[in-house]
Formats: C-alpha cells, sequence, structure tokens
C-alpha cells in the first residue's frame, strides 16, 4: 500500500468552484482499481492551501490513475483554478 500526498493552492476567489470540481475527481478516483481512500484537508493558516491525503494499493494502481484519461478529464477544470501546479508526494512504509 501507498499513500499520496497531493498539495494544492487555489486562485483567489475560485475556493467554491474548487469544492465542486475536486468532488469530481474524487468521484472518478474511487471508482480506479486500486483506490483504497481519500481525503481533503485545508491548511489551518492559508484556507487556500489544500492538501489530499488518499491510499492506493500500489504504485502501479496509482500510476494508472494518474495517467488516465478519466483523471486527465477531470482535473482539466480542477487545474484551471489553481495558482500553482499540483505538488504530488508518494510515499511508502519499508517495514
Amino acid at each position: 500500500m501507498i499513500r499520496v500526498i497531493i498539495n494544492r493552492y487555489i486562485a483567489e476567489t475560485l475556493e467554491k468552484n474548487y469544492e465542486d470540481a475536486a468532488l469530481e475527481v474524487l468521484a472518478a478516483s474511487v471508482k480506479a482499481p486500486g483506490f483504497i481512500s481519500g481525503e481533503s484537508l485545508s491548511d489551518i493558516e492559508n484556507p487556500r492551501h489544500h492538501v489530499i491525503l488518499c491510499k492506493w494499493r500500489s504504485k502501479l494502481d496509482w500510476d494508472k490513475w494518474f495517467e488516465s484519461s478519466e483523471r486527465k478529464e477531470a482535473m482539466s477544470k480542477l487545474s484551471l483554478m489553481l495558482e500553482r501546479e499540483e505538488h504530488v508526494t508518494l510515499l511508502d512504509s519499508r517495514h
């Protein structure tokens, strides 16, 4: 199992639009093979900074989702609302 951390910074005044678009991305990801869980958190100090935490069965499953046409389509709307490109970090427990 891997964990994925996605940092997004939302452009000013687009917060509500972002929430709707983010729900579309989440709805699409839930259907992807290997998706286990996900949650979206807002930075207390900067409400335009959102952190998405998700669990995937494997890096291969994540990579397939990340490159999928479904994600690209869902992200096409959302990415227009970001003030910078999202930053993705993949984590793995090596115990």
